[in-house]
């Protein structure tokens, strides 16, 4: 029997088509070894301390390594089945072993550093100096230092860790598609037609009555936005904020999980000298300390709290005179702010969705992308895992510069959010030919219902262009070199740069009049409601933004204090208290499907969001001020800064796009929040 995940060639894509749970283990089993051989190569006496004598044996049999075992990871997160979460659980260990082990390989890190100090290093190219300084770098952090008991204290957390994070995401997942709500048609009054025969049919798919309503956000949030009915409100919410804890679902509680994971952290930061796994957690980072951070989100709080005092006075005057509701409870917020946004702006949402339908979004992103970064997306084929997946590639003067998967919609087995992720990156590779970068973009918006496109809301429309902006900086690199073309080696705060950047084009004009035509008549978005939506535009932002602190800050918290493991819902009530202005009730476990933190890779780091949105914040005001099509600033922003990848700190990349340093100015001005 043939294995895709074998028998594929390193020059073409993963057959996700004909991958299945019997072919993860041999392939698995099969991978490490000629991994583990070419380790043992790699440091013997044959191979010389040379940087392209090492990338040839040992880069080219983990590069396979990887990519296989990142196509297990991708349909373990876009497709779970019984079958392949089993098969990944069990080669989970085993993976996570091989990778802590050449790590930590003290030959290795002989060889490395022997490379290092070797006259030949002076003479590397400035990509390969950042990444054979990261390499080094990594080593340390990898326990390549310890010695007996430490490092073996060391590999057994990476295992253990890894296995604690997989079950926290699996329990997230199974809570979000394990709730339905059957509901009747005066449980969803008020709510639209379109999110009314999307759960009409998924009712129906069943057999069954009503309407069905689950935890997936395009379904569960229409419902929280618009629905009339208050204890169907009431019941969503409660499901929705007590997913994967003891009030919602105890035999998928995740509390032991964070406990485990939070201790685990402390104890590697400790092995290799650090005070907390926050500290650890930075040296790879942009920021300098835990401290550092802290008061950068402090300040932030400060200066958004009177604007969020005034976004929450205004909700409960309004929710109380126009809609009778004098105590304002956690499921009442989005209902009662969209009603007063209505009430202010004179728009909806709803209204404003019925424009963006997705062709016509992604022709109008694509032509963006084209003209600015000058390149062109076309179709192409590839194995996919769905139907609805879609398959392109990127050019430039006819010549494949990249490609990507776009799976655009919501569906059981399908982890909730939206993420970019790498297929493979840039590389050139040591036996010859160069390898050209491919991207996955994951979201989780409303399927089509009936002949009728998918419908985007606004913010769908944003999500869809800062993924993008992630794939861009992965696909656009000019770097050849594995560990720091793309985004590999850019540091973990200013990876969001790109991403936030492209945003601010969803709020274009110019650019909105492209990505529109009514799913009725195909007329573009009147000028008249856009321009209610820029008056709306910062609506809340004061409350959105100390959301934002709030999460920041608490991330930032149970990873610095050593008592943080046993208090985790104490340190989050503490928070609230310091910087929120609108407390969830106490049932709230927001913290138990905080994936981001205790599954993906934000430990530490959540504040990136915010600190990355100085930076992109300010990036697009060169735009502002060239004009938001300047093809120069579009250049200059794809040279030296997508196409420079991780070869440089990315401080430098910024100041040599904008000429000096990042300025919160310009943060403060686009969400309203300036003087």
């Amino acid at each position: 029997m043939t294995n895709p995940l074998l028998d594929t060639p390193s020059s073409e894509l993963p057959a996700f088509d004909r991958i299945r749970p019997e072919h993860v283990s041999p392939a698995v089993d099969e991978l490490l070894a000629q991994a583990g051989t070419a380790l043992e190569r790699a440091v013997g006496p044959d191979v010389a301390a040379d940087y392209d004598a090492m990338s040839a044996v040992l880069d080219v049999a983990t590069e396979r390594l990887g990519r296989s075992w990142g196509a297990v990871g991708h349909l373990n997160h876009v497709a779970d089945t019984p079958e392949l979460r089993a098969a990944y659980n069990e080669n989970l260990p085993k993976v996570t072993e091989f990778y802590t082990r050449l790590g930590a390989d003290e030959r290795l890190y002989a060889k490395y550093k022997a490379i290092a100090a070797s006259p030949a290093a002076e003479k590397l190219n400035p990509a390969r100096r950042k990444a054979l300084s990261n390499a080094m770098r990594d080593f340390v952090l990898s326990g390549a230092e310890l010695q007996g008991a430490a490092k073996e204290r060391f590999a057994q957390i990476q295992e253990r860790a890894a296995e604690l994070s997989q079950k926290y995401s699996e329990h997230v997942l199974d809570a979000t598609d394990k709730f339905a709500l059957y509901a009747t048609e005066e449980q969803l009054a008020g709510v639209p037609a379109d999110s009314k025969a999307a759960a009409r049919a998924a009712a129906q798919a069943e057999g069954k009555d009503g309407y069905k309503i689950t935890l997936h956000f395009p379904s569960y949030f229409p419902v929280m936005q618009y629905g009339t009915h208050r204890e169907t409100r009431r019941q969503l919410y409660t499901a929705y904020a007590t997913r994967a804890s003891e009030l919602g679902d105890a035999e998928r509680d995740n509390s032991a999980l964070m406990t485990e994971i939070l201790q685990l952290r402390q104890e590697e930061a400790e092995l290799l000298g650090y005070k907390s796994f926050a500290e650890l957690s930075l040296v790879p980072k942009m920021a300098d300390s835990p401290q550092q951070v802290v008061d950068f989100l402090r300040d932030l709080a400060r200066r958004a709290r009177p604007f969020a005092e005034k976004d929450l006075q205004e909700l409960r005057d309004f929710a109380a005179k126009e809609l009778g509701l004098a105590d304002l409870q956690a499921w009442d917020v989005a209902f009662a702010s969209e009603k007063l946004k209505e009430a202010r702006y004179a728009f909806s949402d709803q209204e404003v969705k019925q424009y963006f339908t997705e062709p016509k979004v992604l022709e109008g992103l694509f032509r963006i992308i084209e003209t600015l970064f000058e390149v062109a997306i076309r179709p192409d084929t590839a194995p996919l895992w769905n139907p609805d997946v879609r398959f392109f590639r990127v050019e430039r003067g006819g010549e494949l510069i990249a490609q990507f998967y776009l799976d655009p919609y919501a569906r059981q087995g399908k982890r909730p959010g939206a993420w970019m992720d790498d297929v493979r990156g840039r590389w050139q590779r040591p036996e010859g030919g160069l390898q050209t970068p491919v991207a996955h973009l994951v979201c989780n918006f409303a399927p089509p219902v009936g002949d009728k496109p998918a419908l985007l809301t606004h913010d769908d429309v944003n999500t869809l262009f800062h993924e993008f902006g992630h794939g861009l900086h992965h696909m656009l690199t000019q770097v050849a070199d594995l560990g720091v073309s793309g985004i590999s080696g850019v540091e973990w705060d200013a990876v969001e740069l790109p991403s936030q950047f492209m945003e601010n084009f969803a709020w274009e004009w110019e650019v909105v009049q492209r990505l529109t035509a009514h799913v009725d008549t195909g007329e573009p978005l009147p000028r008249a409601l856009f321009d209610k939506m820029m008056a709306a535009k910062n609506f809340q932002s004061g409350m959105a933004t100390l959301r934002q602190v709030e999460f920041a800050l608490f991330d930032m918290r149970i990873h610095s204090e050593a008592d943080a493991p046993g208090r985790i819902q104490k340190v989050l009530d503490e928070v609230r208290e310091e910087v929120a202005v609108l407390i969830p009730p106490a049932f709230n476990r927001f913290q138990h499907a905080f994936s981001h933190i205790f599954a993906g890779g934000y430990s530490a780091g959540y504040y990136s969001y915010k600190w990355a949105e100085v930076l992109s914040a300010d990036a697009w005001s060169a735009f502002e001020e060239a004009g938001v099509f300047d093809t120069e600033t579009g250049r200059r922003l794809r040279r030296e800064i997508l196409e420079a990848g991780g070869s440089r700190p990315a401080m430098e990349s910024f100041k040599a796009f904008r000429g000096r340093e990042p300025q919160i100015d310009a943060l403060l001005r686009h969400q309203g929040m300036a003087g």
